[in-house]
């Protein structure tokens, strides 16, 4: 039979052997050496773009419908696919970054 003085003695020994908050790292990227990881919309360090993150209205080329997509300056220049919220089909958009950090052109092609 388990005395409650037991119980308690043994309640304090595993809190005692917990982990406490000052031993956890403060940062996962720093425990591992890690280069920190940017963001959707934050801007690299070093650079001036807090408005790397805009919502555009683009056609889709399959079934014509207009629908709102967010587009991601902060990245520079590339391409990526992203389904039609409206059909579901594959859009491939070309994005294509300025040198100041704006826009200089998007396009959306057919993915297939």
């Amino acid at each position: 039979m388990v005395r409650l003085w037991q119980l308690a003695r043994a309640q304090r020994e595993w809190v005692s052997n917990a982990v406490t908050h000052e031993e956890i790292p403060p940062d996962v990227d720093e425990l591992y050496g890690l280069e920190p990881v940017i963001e959707p919309g934050e801007a690299a360090p070093g650079s001036a773009a807090p408005e790397s993150v805009q919502s555009r209205a683009v056609p889709c080329p399959y079934c014509g419908e207009t629908f709102d997509t967010t587009i991601d300056l902060s990245s520079g220049s590339t391409s990526y696919i992203e389904d039609c919220q409206v059909c579901c089909q594959p859009i491939e958009f070309l994005l294509e970054v300025a040198e100041d950090g704006t826009l200089a052109n998007l396009e959306t092609r057919r993915g297939d």
